[in-house]
Formats: structure tokens, sequence, C-alpha cells
């Protein structure tokens, strides 16, 4: 007896169109595995489907006994153009037989070999292009990759030179691929009576077609009116016989197959080489192993053919990438045309009716945790080294399809990524434009990373001139050449010498960013043009002789975004290649984090320190959890800081009287907004209230995201928000600004605000600075020379004495409660302005799953709004709660996705795998995600491990947030709910707070830990804490129990252990 294999239900006519994204086809296809399993049905348009996304269902599809290659969805409509060429071929068909015996020794590994030196030649226009733009340039990497691709197709298959990279737009011929390629995969998705009705479409179509037809057309005629002996692909469709038939390939075969290889032989491997970077720029340590493997390699020496066996870290980089993002994301198989009865699958579970069309989504086979582990979603190229790839399952890794309708052209595409890649890391260091850049797709019949940006800086202080010889020639006789040059340059350099200094930042909220603008700022009242620029900028390009500041933050312990390449850098260094640096090293963090505080500063410090760079002044550092970092930097800056750069190159200069630098003209004439570059424009769908009147609100809001804004459960919303109106009327109040006033803001410094150009004083207060932040001492010190009354100039110089701490920083008294409360001030806008620090993101845990709605996701807040410590009627607003808690239906928010720890997720194998939640107040917002994805698991029909949940809060009447949709859900068995009520705990066993229950309950939670279980943390530091210690003591005595006697060293050895594998907490302050 087989069952019936499951599904999401269809509409009339329509099927399951509407539960597939027309532009995130292969999220919605994945998110539906996720939720039906390994093997689902959808009927698309009236066609049956099958969804295959595991190891164990597609090895019994690759059976070519009993399956073949299916031509569906897109493919079937690239037949219009293409026919019965390699790719798009259907069984059987005369003309895919002759010409893959023909073509098949063309992409013989001789033939690839001396493909090489032709490669070579186009991925040296593409390093020559980059060295030339600088390392400025904003790289865009999809569209160079494929210039190069392109290229290189052209010139090795049909001797024909595209030059891309000498014109501003893409050749013709990827315009008129891409539209094609869009338009199949719309049609694939639609019904055929509203394709019929789309003539505009059409008509397109069909020129796209011509278009593609028409280049073929003329590459052929080239080659027959100029023939050549070149070995190369179309000399081999031109003059190749069938080693069976003797056939040749009829011009129309030739055509097709010409076509297809232009595309398949480009659009795939661009996509490779995108992914590959990105995954590079996101995990610094596989980037730096990977580089250090081409320099053992090769060298300074060119890039050379023999050089390829030789590099088995890249090539396992290779694999991982089309693992993880296979260009080709899923291919299809059929019954063979001779089967006329069904066939089962699965020990007979499931039956396949003859020519049922079944595709494998490889996005979820190549992450299937039976055969690459809990840790399936992650970059890890190890896995994929020879001696762990010869031992997967023989389908496990399948990026180029299946048996003998597998890419021909694989031989060609390896060559190419692998030179490309090694030739590039041998000649550049790169970074990413956005360090908090998150990965989103754009889809035709392949996939490429969107909206994709990075900088390039040539190693090791090579130039261009010398770049471009050395690609080639000897490198050590250019080398020379080059010092010469730079000698003769320095002869020629006459006048006074500036006084250079870098300032470098580590930062993903902006804090540190911050900081290292203001010292900038502050340098330059002290003679220093200071440069600033992230970490990242910095790797393998530290300056020498004049000082070099680091000033980085640690984020659980490891780099921010923008840092982690400068850190893997340092770990690989060895001796003194740094003497000559002089630096100083300033870090941030929170003391409640008490293993990682201060790590990354720590490790950086430590690391210049060994490798022969020369500490300026003693490590500074902020703690977070004292609420006056910025105070702690100007301390540090005035008593460390220039005392020890004087100490090391002399005087300081005289300093000048400090100002911000900026200079604003008032206007009432004209308006303009501004929008930040790194969030876009969601819509907020619905607002509520989860708390009753009487006690600080606590909200949920569901938004709709922008397109091709993905995320899964665990995952952060990032918001930029904007001051509330009433702080903002404050300030317009206090400087005696019309409401409507314009401000233009001119500046000679490094700045984040906007300059020179009019825009409103509401978004200049509102969009770009923060006004609430705790004053600095600095700031109180201006503010007092500003003040003409002599009784509040004595009593801000109180302020800045002893006073400080508690009267200042203790209370969060900001520069404009300051001026508010000393009205005799002075201080210019311009100079206010300059005290703020740019305007943060906040990051919210999502409350939802993707599994339930893709394209929107649910936050849930606590509202910051109380008497200030100020003093007065004066109410604290949090910016970030109070701007989301006034947002109402319609309205826009700008946000971005910003993907938690690996760890943070619900487990890939959540069938087999138990989960213990554990939090309190709004740390209830992921879990609520984790119950809500399994809740729609188990309504697919899915059978999951135990999930537990622990929830602290006030009392079942106060706080008890989602408590309907949580019995709901325990009932559907998605979760078993333990609360502990700090205001009633009668009612939870006498447990006031969480971790209390979570000792009550403990038989249960080691019996699940013992089956596997991961424990999941999500509160403030005291909820962190408290569930770490006693889920130590839970380990203790389970061991005791047994027998076992563990030291609290042995205790402490096994949690660390734990963690970020099998403990993931998010904590915040």
């Amino acid at each position: 007896m087989t069952s019936p294999i499951p599904g999401p239900p269809g509409l009339p006519l329509l099927g399951n169109l509407n539960d597939i994204d027309k532009v995130n086809v292969m999220v919605s296809m994945s998110n539906l595995a996720d939720t039906y399993g390994p093997i689902y049905k959808l009927n698309l348009a009236g066609k049956d489907r099958l969804m295959i996304g595991n190891v164990e269902m597609l090895d019994e599809f690759t059976d070519e006994s009993r399956f073949t290659k299916g031509l569906s969805g897109p493919l079937n409509e690239l037949r219009a153009g293409i026919h019965d060429g390699l790719f798009t071929a259907r069984y059987g068909e005369h003309n895919w037989e002759v010409a893959h015996r023909v073509l098949m020794p063309a992409f013989g590994p001789l033939m690839i070999r001396e493909m090489f030196d032709e490669m070579h030649d186009v991925a040296s226009q593409l390093v020559a292009k980059w060295a030339r733009y600088g390392p400025d340039f904003k790289i865009d990497v999809t569209d160079d990759f494929t210039r190069l691709t392109l290229d290189s197709i052209a010139l090795c298959a049909m001797d024909t030179r595209f030059n891309s990279y000498y014109k501003d737009d893409l050749h013709p011929f990827v315009h008129a691929m891409v539209g094609f390629l869009a338009e199949a995969g719309k049609r694939s998705n639609q019904p055929a009576l509203q394709t019929y009705f789309q003539r505009t479409a059409q008509r397109q179509y069909d020129a796209d077609i011509d278009f593609l037809q028409a280049v073929a057309r003329d590459v052929v005629a080239r080659r027959r009116q100029h023939p050549s002996d070149k070995k190369d692909l179309l000399n081999a469709m031109l003059k190749g016989r069938d080693p069976k038939t003797g056939e040749g390939l009829t011009d129309d075969s030739i055509m097709n197959n010409m076509i297809t290889f232009l595309i398949a032989g480009h659009e795939t491997t661009s996509g490779l080489l995108s992914f590959l970077f990105q995954y590079f720029l996101k995990n610094p340590e596989t980037y730096q192993k990977a580089q250090k493997e081409v320099d053992d390699v090769a060298g300074k020496d060119p890039v050379t053919v023999e050089h390829m066996s030789k590099l088995p870290y890249l090539t396992a980089c290779l694999r991982e990438t089309l693992r993880l993002c296979p260009t080709a994301p899923a291919w299809s198989m059929t019954t063979r045309p001779e089967i006329k009865e069904p066939i089962t699958i699965c020990g007979g579970k499931y039956e396949i009716q003859p020519g049922q069309t079944m595709t494998m989504l490889l996005s979820k086979v190549h992450r299937d945790p039976a055969v690459y582990g809990n840790d399936a979603e992650a970059f890890r190229p190890e896995r994929m080294l020879d001696e762990n790839f010869n031992k997967l399952p023989k389908n496990a890794w399948k990026p180029f399809g299946n048996g003998v309708r597998a890419c021909i052209g694989r031989p060609f595409a390896w060559q190419e990524a692998l030179l490309t890649t090694a030739l590039l890391l041998q000649k550049f260091n790169f970074r990413l434009d956005d360090p908090s850049y998150q990965l989103k797709i754009r889809q035709t019949l392949t996939i490429k990373p969107k909206d994709f940006f990075m900088h390039a800086t040539l190693r090791d202080g090579v130039d261009v001139v010398h770049l471009e010889k050395s690609l080639h020639a000897d490198p050590d006789h250019e080398e020379k050449a080059s010092s010469n040059r730079k000698e003769a340059k320095k002869l020629q350099t006459t006048g006074k010498p500036k006084k250079p200094m870098s300032i470098f930042y580590g930062s993903n909220t902006g804090t540190c960013e911050a900081l290292a603008q203001g010292l900038a700022t502050t340098a330059a009242s002290r003679d220093y043009d200071a440069t600033v620029a992230s970490l990242d900028s910095a790797t393998d390009k530290l300056p020498k002789d004049q000082p070099v500041v680091i000033v980085t933050a640690s984020y659980e312990g490891q780099p921010p975004d923008n840092a982690g390449h400068f850190i893997e850098w340092l770990k690989n260094l060895e001796g003194t290649t740094l003497q000559g640096v002089n630096y100083v090293v300033f870090g941030c963090g929170h003391r409640d984090w008490q293993a990682t505080f201060q790590r990354v500063p720590k490790l950086t410090d430590a690391l210049l320190e060994e490798r022969g760079a020369k500490r300026i002044a003693i490590r500074g550092y902020a703690d977070a959890a004292a609420g006056d970092m910025f105070n702690d930097f100007d301390k540090w800056e005035d008593e460390t800081f220039w005392p020890g750069i004087a100490d090391t190159f002399g005087s300081t200069g005289e300093v000048s009287e400090e100002t911000s630098g900026l200079d604003v003209e008032v206007s009432t004439q004209l308006r303009t907004s501004d929008l930040r570059h790194d969030v876009r424009d969601a819509v907020v769908q619905e607002t509520k209230v989860l708390t009753p009147d009487e006690v600080p609100p606590k909200r949920h809001m569901q938004l709709k995201l922008p397109t091709d804004m993905n995320y899964k459960a665990g995952d952060y919303l990032a918001v930029l928000p904007i001051n509330n109106s009433t702080t903002i009327r404050r300030v317009i109040k206090r400087f005696g600004l019309p409401w409507d006033a314009m401000v233009t803001i001119r500046s000679q410094r490094s700045t984040t605000l906007p300059t020179d150009r009019a825009m409103s004083v509401f978004t200049v207060l509102g969009a770009y600075v923060e006004l609430n932040q705790p004053a600095t001492l600095k700031n109180v010190n201006a503010i007092s020379k500003s003040v003409t009354e002599s009784s509040e100039k004595e009593e801000l110089q109180h302020l800045a004495s002893d006073a400080f701490t508690a009267e200042i920083t203790a209370k969060r008294i900001s520069p404009l409660d300051l001026l508010e409360r000393f009205p005799s001030a002075t201080l210019p806008l311009g100079e206010f302005l300059g005290m703020l620090p740019p305007l943060r993101i906040r990051q919210y845990s999502i409350s939802s799953s993707p599994l339930v709605d893709a394209d929107s996701c649910t936050i849930t807040w606590s509202v910051l709004d109380q008497k200030s410590l100020a003093g007065s009627e004066k109410r604290y607003l949090g910016a970030a709660s109070n701007y989301l808690s006034h947002l109402e239906k319609g309205e826009h928010v700008q946000v971005s996705v910003r993907a938690s720890q690996q760890a943070f997720h619900p487990p890939l194998d959540s069938e087999n795998i138990p989960l213990v939640m554990i939090c309190a107040g709004t740390g209830i917002a992921p879990f609520r995600g984790f119950v809500q994805e399994r809740a729609q698991q188990i309504e697919a029909g899915r059978k999951l491990a135990t999930a537990l949940l622990f929830i602290g809060c006030h009392s079942p009447t106060i706080d008890k947030l989602y408590s309907d949709e949580f019995s709901q859900w325990e009932k559907l068995g998605a979760v078993k709910t333990r609360y502990a009520y700090s205001r009633k705990p009668e009612d939870s066993k006498g447990c006031r707070y969480v971790q209390e229950r979570l000792w009550e309950d403990r038989e249960e939670v080691v019996e699940l830990f013992n089956q596997g279980a991961r424990i999941y943390v999500c509160g403030s530091s005291a909820v962190g804490t408290g569930v770490q210690d006693m889920t130590k003591k839970m380990y203790k005595q389970a061991n005791e129990q047994a027998g076992k006697m563990k030291t609290d060293e042995e205790i402490e050895k096994w949690f660390v252990g734990i963690k970020n594998e099998r403990y993931a907490s998010d904590v915040f302050a």
C-alpha cells in the first residue's frame, strides 16, 4: 500500500502557482521542502511535478535504467531558441546523440589544457581593469565576472573576441540572453493562456532569439570565410564526424549548440565565481587559507597551467561553493519512455506514474544533514578536500547534472574558475563594499548574487605598471624597476612633509566608526591629516612611519563584519614582518559577555606586537555596560593617546580651538529628504500592543519585506529609526529655528552628515544623529566655554569634574539636556551637530518563520518611555522603540535582514533533534518563529522531535505574550511550554525566574539533551548568566548521579565545548 505524496493544496486551473514567489522561485521551493519534507508534489497550471530534497530520494532518481533527463519548466521553453542542442534535447533525439559523440573529445583534458593561455589572457584583462580603477572603485562583481566568462568561452571555443572590458555596457548578446532566460522562466510558471495574450513579451522573446541566432550565424560564417586549423569547439562542430554513424552536425545543430555553449559556458561559471568571492569575504579564515595556498604554490610568478593541479584547498572552495549555491539550482528527471507502468520508490512507499517529472532541488539535496551534518548550512571547504569529498555518497554532490546528460563543459568551467581565482588572490586583497551585506539571489534559469559589490587593493605595494608586466614577465626584474621608479618620484617631491595618520575601525553598528571619525576631527586640530577606513582595507597594507590607530569591537568574541579579513591576515603573519608600524588599539565591548569581553581588541594588540609593530600607547577600552563609551574614548584620547603620540613622533603641534569643522547655512526655501543606503523600505502590515494599559507596553509588528529580502527563523531585522518628533522639536526650539527651516552643511573634514545640499532640519535631526547620546566630558567643556552667565559656567565646570560620572553618565544627560538646562550657552548649531554620533541601526529578533509567509516578517519589542533622569517633566524616549510604536498600517520603515550566528537557527534535522528553548520577556521573539515553523511542518504531515520552551514573565495576566498562539501550538504538538512568573510564583511551581523553572524540570531537560537536543537562550544578560550557571549545575548533578565527580574546570571545559554547537545564546544588554 503506497502513501500519498504530500504537498500544498492548490487552486482550480492555477494549481500551486500562487505558492511560488515569481522573483524568488528557489526560495519558495526550499521553504516548501522545509514544510512538507524531502518529497512533495506541486501542480503547476495543470501539470504535476514532484520536488526532491534529500540525497536518499535523489539517489533513486539517478538510476538511468528507470529515469532520464526531463525537460520541464524553463528548459522546455528554451527549446524555442535552441531546439535540440545538448542542453535542451529530449531523450532519444538523434541530433543530440551525434553532437554528444562528436564534441566529447573537444572537452578532453588535453584540449582544455591547450585553452589555458587564452583563458589567462582574458583573466589578465580583468586583473588589469581592477588594478587601474584602484581600491576605491566599487566593483560590480557579477557584471565583471560575466564579462570574463563570456569573453573566455567566445575566445577559447570560437576564436572570437567580444572585448567586453573595453566597453561600458555588456555585449548585446548578454542582454538578449538574459531576456531570453528570464522570459523562459516566467512562461514556465504561468498558464499557457496568459502567455498567449502577452503580445509585447512575445515580440521581445522573438527578438532576443533572433539576435542570439544572428550572433551564432556570424561566428560560423566568419570561420567558413576564414578557415583555420585551430582545435577549438567551432572547428569540432564544423569538421567533426560521428564515430558511430559518420555523420557531421547539421547547420541547425551547429547553430543550436553554438548558442548553448555561449549561454551555458559563461552564465554558470560567472555565478560560481561571484558566489565564491561572496563566501570568501564572509569567511575571512577561509579567504586567508586560499590566498596562502596560492602564494605557496605560485608565489609572485605568473600563474601557469601546471599550478592548477596543486591547489587542493582552492578546489575544495569551489566544490563547497557549488554545494551551497549550485548555479544551475535544479534539474529534472522523468521516467524512460518505454516504462508504461507505475514505479515505486522508497521501498514501495511512494508511487511514480509514467511520464512524471521530478525536479531535484539542489539547494536542499546539498544541505542534507544526514550527509553533511548539522552545520550543512555553513561554508566549510574542509569537507570538500579530496579525502572527504571521495567519501561522500555517490549522488550527494550533483551541481553538473546526472549521468550521460551531465554538463559536457565541466572541465572547461573548472579550469577557468581555478585560474581566475588563483590569479585574483595572487594580485589583490578584497573587501566588501557593504560589510553587512547579506546574500541575495537573482534568478533567471541560473542564480547569481544580487547587489554584490566589493573593492580590490593591489597586494605588496605593487603598482599598476609592474602588475601588468608581472602577469607574464619575470617579477624580480620588474620589482627592481618599480622600486627605482618610486625612488625617483621621492626625489622629485618638494615642500614641507605632511603628518599623516591612519585610523582604522571595526564596527557593525557604527559606534567604533563614530569614534574613529571623531578622532580624525581632533587630529586635524593637532596638525595631522588623518584618513579613516575600515580595518579590512588595511589588510596587507598597514602604513609605516606614521601613527596607526585601531578602534574595534568584539561581537560574541568574533571580529566585526569589516574587520574579519584583517584579523585573519594578522593571525597568519610570521616573524617580525610589521617592524616599522607604530600602532595603538582602542576596544569597545560589554562586560556582561565576560568570556569574550574585549577579545578582538586584545588579540589585535597582542598580534601586532608579536609581529614587530611598536605600541605607541597602552590599549584603551570602553565598556558599554557603563553607558559612557564616548566619554571613555575622550578620556583615553587626552590622557593616553596624545601623550603617546608626542613621545613617539614629537610635538603634536599647537592645539587650535577645537571645533566640529561644520559650517551651517540656514534656509527656509527648499525641502528634500534623504534615505540611508544600507536599508530598504518595508511596509507595515499590522501593529498591535501585547500587554494591558497599566504596564509598560510590549508590541508586535508585521512588515511586508522588500522584494528578494529573505530571512530564516532566528535572524534579526535591522531597523534604521527616526528620532522622536518631540525630541527634534526640543532642538529646534532651543536653537530658535522655524519649524520648516532648511539647512545646508559644509565641511572640510570627514563627516557622516549630508553636505552641500539643502535639506529640512527635521530630516537632519531625525535621520542622521543620535539625540539621546549621553554627553561626553568634551561636550560638557565645549558647552561650558559657550555660556555667558558666570553661575552657569561654574556649575558646568563642576559637572565636568568629580560630578561627571554621577550627574552626567549615570543619568544619561545628553548635550541637548545641558543646552536646555543652561540657557546662556551660545553653542552654534554646527558645533552641536558635530558633537552627536551618527544615528545607528537597532537590531530586533524576527519573531516569525518564512515557512508561513516568506514575504513578511514580524518583530516583538518593549517600548522605552520613562521619566528622564535629567529631571523636570522630561521623558526619556528610546529612539527606535518609540519610532516603531508610532508607525501605522501602510507606512514605510527602512530595514535590512541580518543573519544571526549559524547556531541560532532551528536544526536542519528537526525530525530527530529535540529543542530546549529558554527566554524571558521579549526574548520570546525568535522562539515564536521557531515554534511557528514547527507548527507549519506538523500541519504539513511531518513528525518532529520534542521541543520544550521555558518562558519567564511577570504573571499570567500581564505579559504572557502570544499565549493563545502557544496554547494552540502546544495542542498541535509543536511545543511544550513551561512558565516562570516572577510576581505569581505560586502559579509556576514556586519558580520566579526562568532558570529556576529550568532546574525544576531538569530531569526532562537532561533526557532531551541526552537525545541530542540543542539549547537556545534569548533574553537579558541576567537571563543569559542565570541559565548558563543553571546548565552547569545540571551537568554537575547528572554526573554525580552517575557516579562521576566533575571539577569546576572540567565543567567549564564541557560548557565551552557545547557553546555554539549545542548551546546557542542571543543575549542583549
